[in-house]
């Protein structure tokens, strides 16, 4: 769970960078209106890397959908077949495990399903919520301590049914909802597709750190990681 200061401090970056970015495209909006009329969309049963609108969502969401997804098989390939030592291994007094670390996907999923579907303010969460996925939210010390002695399964069966959860709800949406603009969020006025797409993004961050830890795994090979 973010602090306040580690969103505001999102947003001044997100402010520096605006200007380079702009420069960089030059390009207009995705149009919201134009999406409807023959846009092609995936039916193909294997189209993990097939990123555009799929079938059963609006556009833009299926899009977003599909990056999702792509994230999540990248994510799954880098803990395939690991054991509970390594899911438990901790490189030094300060690291996050890897089990912990795929817990704390789920767990910025599901605050995110609360603020966004329920319309929740960021922190209004209920009891069963926060005894359920604040540890793993925070990581550090209480994680180190509570999140160990679990299989593979336990973590991908948690991510599953938290995804689940996700699909289901932008199945109710539509491109609209996508784009509200949420005024008051830290970083500055946000729309519910950057928000998303931060979920999107934040397991691209960790995917990194899981695959630096798998490389320094016991018996790890050099070019692990």
């Amino acid at each position: 769970m973010r602090t306040e200061k580690q969103l505001l401090n999102r947003r001044n970056f997100l402010r520096n960078t605006a200007t380079i970015a702009t420069g960089l495209t030059g390009l207009s909006m995705l149009p919201l209106g134009g999406w409807a009329a023959g846009i092609p969309v995936s039916n193909v049963e294997n189209d993990i890397n097939i990123i555009g609108p799929k079938a059963g969502y609006s556009p833009q969401i299926g899009t977003l959908v599909s990056m999702m997804d792509w994230m999540r098989f990248v994510v799954l390939l880098s803990v395939n077949k690991m054991q509970t030592t390594d899911l438990d291994y901790l490189h030094d007094a300060k690291s996050n495990t890897i089990g912990a670390m795929l817990l704390h996907l789920a767990a910025t999923e599901r605050f995110y399903q609360i603020h966004t579907f329920e319309g929740k303010k960021w922190g209004d969460w209920s009891e069963d919520d926060k005894k359920r996925w604040a540890i793993a939210s925070e990581l550090g010390e209480p994680a180190r301590e509570a999140i160990k002695g679990h299989d593979l399964n336990y973590y991908l069966d948690t991510l599953k049914e938290v995804r689940q959860h996700t699909l289901d709800e932008f199945k109710k949406r539509d491109d609209k909802w996508l784009m509200t603009v949420d005024k008051d969020w830290p970083w500055g006025p946000t729309n519910n597709y950057c928000k998303w797409f931060h979920v999107c993004e934040h397991e691209s961050n960790h995917n990194g750190q899981i695959k630096w830890i798998a490389g320094r795994l016991p018996g790890a090979k050099p070019h692990e990681g």
